[in-house]
């Protein structure tokens, strides 16, 4: 795997389409903070970026930091089989913005997928040769856009044992241009990491996001996404995705296969240690099945300013907090993703927290799917 410079895509020219770059990488990445990183580079002023969520209530998009100028989207849905059409309309609807004058020009799409995406539905949808276009829109799509490169951000520190467990994972990186390790900045991490991920993706170049000269810039090629040097599965996956869009079946926009995502909201402002005890509690439980978990929290002693909380499996991150809210809602919202959550206690120990917490929650001995 080389961990030098190279042609970011392996496409032989450069037409005029608008290149797009797909962000990837497993729950807790660090994909967003990687793309607020790409965002506030210089180069990249005129990117549009597209975010899309996993769950009925987006939180992702309120922690991406745009400028006023820059386009925002959020698209939801089906992860297995709406993402070819969702992308599609996402980027159509740009398009159509551009033309109308509504949002400036844009030099450069940026997709942010959900951490459970399987890429070959995306990529399929923006490839030569991918999904079908369906009608006009795509049509339009096809002759604006062009797939430039995935870049996929791996997590030093739960990456390896992810990898043992989700599928979504492998295929993330096998579909890599370009793979950024993120969390390298604890000493204990330091291994070979390009022995370590070679065999997914021996084409791709691999990046440390914390190595002295690491340039984001490089992650950004000018041709198109090509095949050549990826896995030999890469191809049969994105065949399978092909067959896969003859067949219906039903959607819920809450879960992808046995991974579920709960997602809570609080009209009124949270007393700070009461959402203190709820996100230890959460977190902290070997039993929970927590996976990810992103929230905005207004808290009654500083309503205006509102509190940021991350966590990945058992691990939470320190909390920060925003100047101000990222838009107009005022709610406090939090997505849990997980495995064999036990909801109903979630649920509950949630809506305890406004307007008089209660004590004495647990797990207790059931689960609630």
């Amino acid at each position: 795997m080389s961990q030098q410079q190279s042609s970011a895509t392996g496409a032989k020219q450069v037409d005029g389409r608008i290149p797009v770059t797909l962000l990837t990488g497993f729950l807790g990445s660090g994909k967003t903070t990687l793309l607020n990183d790409v965002l506030a580079h210089p180069a990249m002023a005129g990117t549009a970026v597209i975010v899309n969520e996993f769950g009925a209530i987006p939180v992702d998009h309120d922690l991406v930091q745009t400028g006023r100028e820059t386009y925002l989207r959020t698209s939801t849905g089906c992860l297995c089989c709406t993402a070819t059409s969702d992308i599609r309309a996402s980027l159509y609807e740009l398009d159509q913005a551009v033309s109308a004058g509504s949002v400036p020009s844009v030099s450069r799409v940026v997709i942010e997928t959900t951490g459970l995406a399987d890429p070959a539905p995306i990529v399929n949808s923006l490839i030569a040769g991918g999904a079908p276009a369906l009608g006009l829109r795509d049509h339009v799509v096809a002759r604006r856009y062009r797939l430039a490169s995935v870049v996929t951000a791996f997590d030093a520190l739960e990456g390896l044992p992810t990898l043992e467990r989700f599928m979504e994972g492998w295929k993330q990186l096998a579909f890599a241009d370009h793979i950024v390790l993120t969390k390298t900045d604890q000493p204990h991490l330091a291994r070979n990491w390009a022995g370590e991920l070679e065999h997914l993706n021996p084409a791709a170049t691999l990046h440390d996001r914390h190595a002295p000269g690491f340039d984001l810039m490089q992650l950004f090629g000018t041709g198109s996404y090509a095949l050549e040097g990826k896995a030999e599965d890469v191809a049969g996956w994105l065949a399978m995705e092909r067959l896969a869009l003859l067949h219906d079946h039903a959607h819920d926009t809450d879960r992808h296969g046995q991974i579920e995502a709960v997602s809570l909201t609080h009209d009124v402002p949270l007393d700070r240690r009461s959402l203190d005890v709820f996100l230890k509690v959460v977190t902290s439980n070997i039993d929970s099945g927590l996976l990810r978990m992103k929230g905005l929290f207004a808290v009654s002693d500083d309503p205006e300013r509102p509190i940021v909380a991350h966590a990945v499996q058992h691990r939470l991150y320190p909390l920060t907090q925003l100047d101000r809210w990222p838009n107009g809602d005022r709610q406090s919202r939090v997505v849990l993703i997980g495995q064999d959550m036990p909801i109903r206690q979630i649920r509950e120990l949630f809506a305890a927290l406004a307007p008089r917490p209660r004590k004495g929650f647990g797990w207790g001995s059931g689960r609630d799917a």
